[in-house]
């Protein structure tokens, strides 16, 4: 008997033992106050080899200032960073500066040499459904106006750790600066040879790559709990946008901004099919009701482009009939829903984006765009007479409406 009861005993201390304790959730998070930040940045330079009180925390617009510049330190850059003449992109190797427009820019931060480099903001996207993949984008409010900036990281379902919402705190050293398709990120130099990818031949060079999952891992803490309260939106009309000075200093301060257009309406150039797209040659086009897996131009958010992985972008327009993009991937999990038809008018909030990705193509209003993070980033869509818009993902292309 007494055997048997020890052995209970030796048993219970085994399960008790190999039962893996709570985690403590709190942890996780650095209070946040400026005290405890402070003292943040000082273990983390200790953990890196920097004398604790060597740290400097920028705004988000002064970090890229500080280091980012129009050509980067890395050549060649990717094709498309230069203009477009004669049937192809005009390549000075001579020069890396000569007809070097620097959209596909890079430059290093330094690792020591400026202490530890710190910057933080609230998430303001989400990858639950696919929009956003393997990117962030962080935002901070500096005297009442918000700057932004995007995060390239090689990890997927980011937005399981890094809500919206949450603050973060960054240690940049030794990460990169750069430009993709002339919108500012956090990166790292990655070099594009694989001479099979589409388009290969104006891929390659060096462009902004992403961060492994571990570096930045390693290099973020998460400060406070995670509240979308925390988010500010930006109440723009699409004019406000599109009449942004064309210019880069204006172009990368709007780009990444969390933002609401209200009134808005997707347009239809054929009465019968819901929306409208842009091509090549900036002309409105109706899209159609063909299926999506086999025409890009169908009336859904983003049809499949046989895994080339580009944004689709879908005319939106205002009262005054200015007009602009809503851009959505392909791999989103509402790619395939059915647009709104242009009876029904609503609100629309998500990431303000100016994307150039051709050096043949001058900037012009179709190259700014709103990313949106869900399908809830359309709100209050309704008809003059009450009628809510309810998304399809029927056989409508089949005839149905």
């Amino acid at each position: 008997m007494k055997k048997n009861i020890f052995l209970l005993f030796m048993l219970s201390v085994l399960v008790y033992s190999c039962t893996p304790k709570a985690v403590d959730e709190d942890s996780w998070y650095t209070p946040d106050t400026n005290e405890d930040i402070v003292k943040l940045m000082q273990e983390m330079n200790e953990e890196n080899g920097v004398h604790a009180s060597n740290y400097t925390l920028l705004t988000l617009d002064e970090f890229v200032a500080k280091y980012m510049t129009d050509y980067g330190v890395f050549f060649p850059v990717r094709q498309r960073s230069y203009t477009y003449s004669g049937g192809g992109y005009n390549v000075d190797p001579s020069d890396y500066t000569k007809n070097n427009r620097g959209w596909f820019s890079i430059d290093t931060i330094p690792m020591y040499r400026d202490g530890g480099i710190y910057i933080c903001g609230y998430v303001t996207t989400e990858d639950y459904d696919g929009t956003f993949y393997k990117s962030m984008v962080i935002q901070q409010m500096v005297e009442g106006e918000q700057q932004a900036l995007r995060l390239s990281v090689d990890a997927g379902n980011l937005g399981a750790t890094y809500e919206l919402g949450q603050k973060i705190l960054i240690r940049v050293n030794g990460l990169g600066i750069g430009k993709y398709a002339n919108e500012p990120q956090l990166c790292v130099p990655s070099y594009n040879d694989n001479v099979h990818s589409y388009h290969a031949d104006q891929k390659m060079g060096w462009a902004p790559g992403r961060i492994p999952a571990g570096r930045f891992t390693k290099a973020v803490r998460l400060i406070g709990r995670p509240s979308k309260n925390n988010l500010h939106y930006d109440e723009l009309t699409i004019a406000d946008i599109i009449n942004t000075p064309a210019d880069d200093e204006h172009f990368h301060k709007m780009d990444g901004r969390l933002v609401r257009i209200k009134n808005v309406h997707f347009p239809q150039s054929n009465p019968q099919v819901p929306g409208s797209y842009i091509d090549q040659n900036n002309n409105r086009n109706a899209c159609t009701t063909n299926n999506p897996d086999q025409d890009v131009n169908s009336c859904v958010f983003a049809p499949f482009t046989e895994n080339q992985g580009y944004p689709q972008g879908r005319v939106i327009e205002d009262e005054s009939s200015a007009w602009s993009l809503v851009s959505t991937s392909e791999y989103a999990k509402f790619a395939h829903l059915m647009l709104p038809y242009e009876e029904y008018i609503g609100t629309i909030e998500g990431i303000l984006g100016h994307y150039t990705d051709n050096g043949r193509n001058d900037p012009d209003q179709g190259d700014w765009s709103i990313t949106l993070r869900s399908r809830y980033d359309l709100i209050d869509f309704k008809a003059a007479d009450g009628t809510v818009w309810c998304p399809e993902y029927d056989c409508w292309w089949e005839g149905e409406k």
